[in-house]
């Protein structure tokens, strides 16, 4: 027993909360390998069965099968129990256990949660992890409860009930999995769907932090610069995208509310849901373009969403106006923003943009390309998996097993965070970089 604490101690909060992960996904890749987890005649490769896990755990959507074809009720509720995990992260469901039998949460959960959460400090993490169940229960069970007007009467009331469940879940998670087999592209003509699964993805995508900062507004007088930054970044994106977009790729046979309506959700949908109502495969270059950078972004920290984060991108923005007025410190709203912050973001868009284009690069070795296509169609799919999106024009299904090898890796890295999987392999080193001294300082000639 005592061996067992002391190798469980060997293991960081970072690594613990990788280990974690990485077990889900072996544990969901082994249950949907099971016959009964598959339709009648059907079945499906372990490799695909690993895919299919390691893509709803970390909520991105990309599937080489037709999982409404492929896949069995029993398949589809481990599917979705696996999207539930991922988004609201494991320490949720482990909380709610504990909740249930009255159960104290221990320090070394605290710290677990103070990591999935992205915050500076311990301090009130089970009071806000609380509010992070109570809150994505809420909105999922609101969210069901609306798309279930629309697809009992369509279904009839066991299916239209699951299917209310399973894509308020997707949608909230930012997972983009869908059981109609063309994920939303049936349903560009309904502007109540298009803007129900809009409102669940901005929902889960906005982050915890920042709803539980606007809904005890109140109590509290003032929001954090996180929340203003994340909701400046994120609206811009919102009201920019759709702007863009109405000029990028036009709906001539809708009406001017459908046609909004659909631009809307082009632009909601990359940050990073992966619900299609469109065929991205014949979308304009500039819709694609548009698109790409979207993804890249993707939503809040400590959200059910991908990419660098809006957060990440106001820090940069922030630093770059600031040094435009001359200005050393990040500045923003009366309040300067560390330079380690700042650093980090510079850091961490860095590598997102080097594994992206590295990963874009090989599978353009690797992975064939339909003629008269060109670097976009597997950039796309890079960036879709590394922001755990899910849009796709068309490759998943046709990956080789080193392609699809390597794009669960990017989906585990969006998932995990960049940061987290660097410092559970480089441990030892990043903690060796403390600042013991300071090298002497000479310039360099730049631009």
């Amino acid at each position: 027993m005592e061996d067992q604490k002391r190798g469980l101690k060997r293991f960081n909060t970072v690594q613990f909360i990788t280990l974690m992960f990485l077990i889900i996904i072996f544990i969901g890749s082994f249950l949907l390998f099971l016959p009964i987890s598959h339709q009648a005649g059907k079945q499906l490769s372990y490799i695909d069965a690993l895919f299919v896990a390691t893509s709803s755990v970390c909520v991105t959507g990309l599937t080489p099968i037709n999982i409404s074809h492929v896949l069995s009720p029993f398949g589809h509720v481990i599917m979705m129990t696996l999207i539930e995990i991922g988004g609201l992260g494991f320490m949720s469901i482990a909380l709610i256990v504990a909740m249930m039998f009255r159960k104290r949460v221990s320090l070394q959960s605290r710290l677990v949660i103070k990591e999935m959460l992205n915050m500076n400090n311990q301090g009130g993490v089970v009071k806000l992890l609380k509010f992070v169940v109570r809150f994505s229960v809420s909105v999922q069970a609101l969210g069901a409860l609306l798309l279930s007007f629309q697809l009992i009467p369509q279904y009839g009331l066991g299916k239209g009930l699951f299917y209310s469940v399973f894509h308020s879940i997707s949608a909230f998670c930012n997972a983009g999995f869908d059981l109609f087999g063309d994920s939303l592209l049936s349903y560009q003509q309904n502007p109540y769907m298009l803007l129900v699964i809009s409102g669940l993805i901005i929902a889960g995508g906005f982050g915890f932090i920042v709803w539980y900062d606007l809904i005890h507004l109140k109590e509290h007088k003032r929001l954090s610069l996180h929340t203003k930054i994340a909701l400046t970044v994120t609206l811009s994106l919102l009201i920019g995208g759709t702007v863009l977009f109405a000029f990028t790729d036009k709906f001539y046979d809708m009406s001017f509310f459908k046609q909004v309506t659909n631009t809307f959700f082009l632009s909601v949908t990359p940050r990073t849901a992966g619900f299609a109502s469109i065929d991205y495969g014949s979308m304009s270059y500039a819709g694609l373009i548009l698109t790409i950078v979207l993804m890249f972004i993707g939503g809040t920290s400590g959200s059910t969403a991908g990419g660098i984060k809006t957060t990440t991108l106001g820090v940069l923005l922030i630093q770059l106006f600031s040094t435009l007025r001359g200005r050393d410190e990040a500045e923003w709203q009366g309040r300067s923003i560390p330079r380690n912050i700042v650093m980090k973001s510079f850091v961490l868009f860095f590598f997102a943009s080097l594994l992206c284009l590295l990963s874009a690069l090989i599978l353009s070795m690797t992975e064939y390309s339909p003629p008269h296509s060109g670097i976009e169609y597997v950039l796309f799919e890079v960036v879709s998996a590394f922001a755990t999106v899910g849009l796709t024009m068309g490759l998943t299904p046709h990956l080789t097993i080193f392609g699809k090898l390597l794009i669960m890796c990017l989906m585990f890295i969006g998932r995990v965070g960049l940061y987290t999987v660097m410092y559970a392999l480089l441990r030892k080193e990043l903690n060796d970089m403390g600042n013991k001294f300071n090298y002497p300082k000479e310039t360099v000639l730049i631009g």
